[in-house]
């Protein structure tokens, strides 16, 4: 049952006067339910818990957190129709989603529980002591990967459950050993209690300490704003705007103690189309990538905001297809007012600009809230000299630039942005003519598709969901798959210490039989 409160630590709280509601996109209406936003006293009183529970937490073992992490997954099924209703009620997404989505945020919270049951992930080495070489004796030294405390969580608005009060950023660090405060999203709060109550009683079913999770509710800026400032705080999780993400980046940059943000944010996923491969499957590509602009209402990240081909007729004719295949999809409701009007912004912003050429732009009547798509075209000159064609337009609008050459294909790529994607529709035969322009794209992006469409991230452990910046704030980590498990531990030493002290995963035994890098081999010996 949704209360509109707060959750600091397992107690429901409503201390603040501030109020809001959620919206829903498909009547145009608000609804019922009214959510009380935390007070900074609150605020406090969940940094506070956070870091107790942090002094326990911190050494649970795999087995117990895995049962924690499977507990919460179980917990979500059990939430049933209600949580699928009340998503859909806040988001305007079709049923299928919120079903599709809540499958990816219970996967995930059970590949984090596989990994921290099995262990390796803490990348135990030992470096085992010589006491009699010269001209120094060299010391034992042993090193893992060791939780850095509490984390903050930003709810983001476009995956409600993936992305938010369980999703990657929160299955992560809970697996890492970092309790977890989720600053939710205001668009769908009542989404993100019902989640927050089965991470709750998870918890509680589990034995996990009391703190180990909140969620706090916030209608605008200043509960982020004082949860970053905070002290207790040691890192942040964030998917959203490049505004967003830069602003929390500076505000924790400037804290007495500064701490990583560990941001994901725009991303206009540029596709190159080589020659032979629009000559061949031109017709088709137009259709596949009408269906990759629109899907979701282009509200992914992911979204192929930018197509680059070498100007040819095949390259107008494909351009005039999609064109004409984007206007026979019919549009869909975005996520809320505030999306649907930054996305006509932004579209007028482009469209104003000198020399794009509008391709096609869904004119008819629409629904509140419902997006038009429109695909636009330019010259690589045009593009090259006009740092604003090369912004996000978040929403179902695409980009195609026609570049004279390979050369100048090759430098608007290596003047992009960085991007969270870049694809790569080419003939096997013609790829390795074009490896200058494989490169550049490589150093601008953080996953590269060969003959498919950005859009979708497969939750495994070789996804790479990140980029340089701004597409993420360090380039080094995935936010997606267990390796971002990473973003949330630090590498720490033990030198000379006595193995009965040591923790379990560097123990001369090696009790929890994990692999380990000893004296530079991956091994599961004892010593």
């Amino acid at each position: 049952m949704i209360t509109g409160k707060n959750y600091i630590g397992n107690q429901l709280s409503a201390n603040g006067s501030k109020t809001f509601k959620t919206f829903n996109p498909v009547s145009n209406t608000e609804n019922e339910q009214v959510y009380s936003e935390a007070s900074v006293e609150e605020i406090h009183e969940a940094v506070a818990l956070a870091s107790q529970a942090f002094a326990e937490f911190r050494s649970i073992s795999g087995e117990r957190k895995a049962a924690f992490l499977n507990a919460i997954a179980d917990e979500i099924l059990a939430l049933d129709t209600e949580l699928i209703q009340t998503y859909c009620s806040e988001t305007g997404l079709p049923e299928g989603r919120a079903m599709g989505e809540r499958g990816r945020t219970v996967f995930q919270l059970r590949t984090f529980a596989d990994l921290v049951a099995e262990g390796d992930w803490v990348e135990a080495t030992i470096d085992t002591a010589i006491p009699d070489r010269t001209p120094m004796p060299k010391p034992d030294v042993r090193k893992l990967l060791i939780p850095l405390g509490p984390v903050v969580v930003f709810g983001a608005s476009n995956f409600p459950l993936a992305y938010s009060t369980a999703g990657g950023d929160t299955a992560a660090a809970l697996a890492a050993g970092c309790p977890v405060i989720v600053k939710s999203h205001p668009m769908h709060a009542g989404t993100g209690e019902l989640v927050a109550s089965a991470i709750v009683k998870a918890a509680e079913k589990t034995g996990m300490p009391n703190g180990v999770f909140s969620n706090l509710n916030s209608s605008g800026i200043e509960v982020g704003v004082e949860l970053v400032k905070h002290p207790g705080v040691k890192a942040v999780g964030f998917t959203g705007s490049i505004r967003g993400g830069r602003a929390l980046l500076d505000l924790a940059a400037q804290r007495e103690e500064p701490i990583p943000v560990f941001a994901e944010m725009g991303s206009i996923n540029p596709v190159v189309i080589l020659p032979e491969a629009i000559q061949n499957r031109g017709e088709a590509l137009a259709k596949t990538y009408a269906g990759s602009i629109t899907l979701g209402t282009g509200q992914f990240c992911t979204n192929p905001g930018l197509i680059l081909g070498i100007k040819s007729d095949e390259l107008t004719e494909f351009t005039q297809n999609l064109g004409k295949d984007i206007l026979e999809i019919q549009p869909s409701v975005m996520l809320h007012p505030n999306i649907v009007g930054a996305y006509e912004a932004n579209k007028s912003k482009a469209l104003s600009q000198s020399d794009v050429t509008i391709v096609a732009d869904y004119e008819s009547d629409v629904q509140s809230n419902y997006a038009r798509q429109v695909i636009t075209t330019v010259e690589g000159k045009t593009f090259l000299e006009n740092p604003t064609l090369h912004q996000e337009v978040f929403g179902p609008f695409s980009l195609v630039v026609q570049c004279e050459d390979a050369t100048q294909l090759e430098t608007i790529i290596k003047g992009l942005e960085g991007q969270l994607t870049g694809t790569l529709i080419a003939e096997n035969s013609e790829a390795n003519e074009y490896q200058d322009v494989i490169a550049a794209l490589q150093n601008r992006v953080g996953r590269l598709i060969y003959n498919g469409v950005p859009t979708g991230v497969e939750v495994c452990p070789s996804m790479v969901h990140g980029g340089p910046y701004p597409a993420s704030t360090d380039s080094r980590f995935t936010a997606v798959g267990v390796s971002s498990i990473k973003r949330w531990a630090r590498p720490f030493s033990y030198q000379d210490w006595p193995n009965d002290l040591l923790p379990s995963e560097l123990k001369n035994e090696n009790p929890l039989n994990i692999t380990r890098t000893l004296n530079g081999a991956l091994s599961k010996e004892t010593i």
